[in-house]
């Protein structure tokens, strides 16, 4: 159990190396939030691993916070279609 921990750990520090490095913010967002899904299923190996369901209701929150960022994100983001006036 802790091994596939380390393993998504170590799998997040490559994904910050795109989100710092990326070439476009597209690539960051998806980044973003990739880290932000490894974390979430850390949240729920630990759950498992102490036995504590607390976690799952904090991952679950969490994941509705990854969510609608990501709405945020993609509404901000968006290209305006032509002869469309951005917010």
């Amino acid at each position: 159990m802790l091994y596939l921990i380390l393993a998504i750990v170590l799998s997040a520090i490559l994904t910050f190396y795109r989100l710092i490095k990326g070439p476009s913010v597209p690539d960051r967002i998806v980044a973003m939030n990739s880290i932000g899904v490894m974390f979430l299923l850390v949240l729920v190996l630990l759950s498992y691993y102490f036995e504590r369901n607390i976690f799952i209701d904090v991952a679950l929150v969490y994941g509705v916070f990854l969510f609608i960022n990501v709405l945020i994100m993609a509404k901000y983001f968006r290209k305006p279609a032509k002869g469309e006036v951005s917010d």
